[in-house]
Order: structure tokens, then sequence, then C-alpha cells
């Protein structure tokens, strides 16, 4: 196994300090590293808020099978808006943002990197085929590992106050096992072993541990928002705009895990996962395994992530933890990126190699129809990833050794 002990030493820097930017940044911070976190303009007036005078206050229940957890006021290295002074001389540079900062942080990033850096993308959301084809784009030859993850190791959520977003971060679950790989995938390894540096995996790493996603598109299929969002948020809607008005409850304790899930919505998911593992076979990578009955809960596959396999909560029963989740609105990432992102890529693969994908589709279809926009077309495409003009055989020599054509 590649030692990797020279990272111990090495500030982390994390770029983006939203719900998982802040939570990364403050968990690594407890846990004993010199932390830098960056976001850009315009966005960074309100999003590091007080985190240069105050630090950033982690609490939360938490909720993990192991019963880890830390709590306080983290205190950050550097609070900054300028990338290329957060990552000098990191060792572990974390990319946390939503997909739409991938291409703005990347740019400036590319210039900044440095031997020997590991970038760790949480979700990778496809971020790190962006990320190579932009660096081969830019003639960059930076010995890097560059790698993501199938989620974020929180369920996390920012505390804001009359519009203020304040330096708190709630975390109400945290992940005891988590999917990665790298591009290529001979990193995997290495990529895989630098995340024991990563005080905010602590809880993986001490937990059930990371698990080798097979490639980087296995990643990207066992990411759980696009399955566990789009049909929730979608066919769950009615509930969600009613929630304030028809049924009298406080519209912002609205959950689609506690108010919208149902078995016929798990029907919808567990049909929309099984499209995937067909995507999955016919590209010829991985795919996290599930079984039928784990979509049937409260939690869905949700919670195998911080409860292990057998944590199940029946439909009869609320689920707490999860009231004032959201998303309140159409208009929230679990539509405006999970179908544009997550749904339009597995639709763009479908038709490469020849998988019908009705359920992933009628997804989009109907973002597009209840937003009044056309998610066709504002879709990645594979192009768009760099992977458009492959072939299965270019194409898994790319994901796993690197060889691009």
């Amino acid at each position: 196994m590649e030692n990797m002990e020279y990272l111990k030493e090495k500030p982390i820097a994390v770029l983006g300090a939203g719900a998982v930017g802040k939570a990364i940044a403050g968990d690594c911070a407890l846990g004993g590293a010199k932390v830098r976190i960056c976001d850009l303009p315009p966005f960074a007036e309100k999003t590091l808020f007080g985190i240069k005078e105050s630090g950033i206050k982690f609490f939360g229940d938490q909720l993990n099978l192991y019963g880890f957890e830390r709590n306080g006021n983290a205190q950050m290295e550097l609070v900054t808006t300028d990338v290329a002074e957060a990552v000098k001389g990191a060792g572990l540079v974390v990319v946390a943002t939503p997909c739409a900062g991938h291409v703005p942080f990347f740019k400036k990033l590319i210039p900044a990197l440095e031997d020997g850096m590991v970038i760790h993308i949480f979700p990778d959301n496809y971020g790190s085929l962006i990320l190579r084809k932009m660096m081969r784009e830019a003639g960059c030859t930076k010995k890097v590992i560059i790698g993501g993850w199938s989620s974020s190791t929180y369920g996390s959520r920012v505390e804001i106050k009359g519009g203020v977003i304040l330096p708190k971060i709630r975390v109400y679950y945290r992940a005891i096992t988590l999917r990665g790989a790298a591009l290529p995938a001979c990193d995997t390894e290495a990529f895989l072993e630098s995340s024991k540096y990563l005080p905010s995996m602590d809880a993986v790493t001490k937990g059930q541990g990371a698990v080798a996603g097979d490639t980087v598109m296995d990643t990207g299929f066992s990411n759980v928002n696009p399955v566990l969002h789009c049909p929730g948020t979608i066919l769950g809607v009615g509930v969600m705009e009613n929630f304030g008005v028809i049924f009298g409850e406080d519209k912002y304790k609205y959950s689609i895990y506690s108010h919208a899930y149902c078995p016929s919505i798990s029907e919808v998911q567990y049909s929309f996962y099984k499209e995937e593992c067909n995507l999955a076979e016919a590209m010829g990578v991985g795919i996290q395994p599930y079984k039928k009955e784990q979509f049937f809960s409260r939690e869905n596959v949700l919670g195998a992530e911080y409860m292990g396999e057998d944590y199940v909560i029946p439909f009869e029963q609320q689920d707490p933890i999860q009231f004032g989740t959201g998303p309140f609105t159409m208009e929230n990432r679990y539509i405006t990126e999970d179908i544009p992102v997550g749904c339009h890529v597995y639709h763009e693969l479908g038709k490469k190699f020849g998988v019908k994908t009705p359920v992933i589709d009628s997804m989009i279809n109907l973002a597009s129809a209840i937003l009044n926009r056309d998610f066709y077309q504002l879709g990645y495409t594979l192009d768009y990833l760099g992977i458009g003009h492959m072939n299965k055989e270019e194409m898994n020599a790319y994901l796993r050794e690197g060889v691009c054509k």
C-alpha cells in the first residue's frame, strides 16, 4: 500500500463553504488538522460570514451506528476567497461545492496544483472527470491524485436566521461507510489510504470503512441522490406544496423522507435503480449493490450509509431525524442538480450503450414540465465530461488506467 503519511503534517484546504464544506472544515479542525476554507464571490460574503472571527460551530445529533461524534467551535487557519492562497502547501484539497461550483473552482485550482496533492470531491458528481478534462486542456501535468465519493460524509444543514447564513453547521447523521474511486482507478488504493488523514472521514475510517468503487463511473451510479431525491420530490410534490396549507403544518418541518416516501414511490425508486444497474452492466463498470427491500423504508437506501444494512424505519412510523430537511420548493438542488447532472448523464449513457431508461427519463420529463425548462438541453453531456467520443473499451481504459485517446 502506498505510504501517504506525508499528508499528516500538511494543511487541508476546503473549497466551498456551504453545508458540506462547513461541515468538513469544522470537523477536520476539531479533529486536529490545520484547515483553510475558501469560497468564491459573490457567494463568499454570505457563506464565509463570521468564520474568521468566531470559527465554525459544529453540532447536532450526528446519528451513526457506532456513536462517533464531535462537537465544538472549530477555528480555521485561514479564511479566504483566493483558491491559490488556500491550497498553497496543502496536502489534501477537498472540493465541497454543488456541481455549479466545480468549473469556477477548477479554473482557479489547476494553476495552483502542486505535485503530491490529493483532491477529494464530495460528492464526485462527475467532478473528477471534468477536472481531468480541464487539466488536459490547460496542459497541466502536475502529479496529483484526483478522486470522488458517492456521497457526502454527513447529512448537514447550515443555520440560517432571517436570511443570514450563520457560522454554524448542524450535522444530523454521519456516514460509517462511503464508496470512493480515483481517476484513473489505478490510483484508488492511494486515494482511499489518503482519506485516513482527513478527519472528516473518521466516522467512516473507524466505522465500516471506505469501499473502493470500480471506477469513478461506479461512484456516479452509486450516488444515492438521484434515485432518492428525484422520485421523492417529484412524486411527493403535492404533499410538499400543501404541507403548510391544507395540512396545517409548519412548511419548514417538511421532509421527503418523513412525509412523502411510501411503498409506491419506493417501487419507482427501485425501478430507477434497476435501470442504473443495467447501464453499469452495459458499460462494464461497478455499482453499489442494494437489495430490493432496502428501498422500502422511511430512510430508504440512505440509512445503510450511517446505520448499516439492518436499519429500517417502517412506513407506519415517523422519522424525526429528517424533520425540516425539505425540500420546500421545486427550485431545489434535489431537482435543479440531480436532474440535469445525475439523471441526464444516465439518459445519455443509455443512448450510447443501447439501454432503455424510461423511469429515469420520466423524471427528466416531469421536472422539465414542472419548472418550465428543458433539462435535456441543460443537462450534462458525455462530451462535457470528456468521454463522449470513447467506445466501451476506450472508456474503460481511460477510467482504469488514464489512457485517453
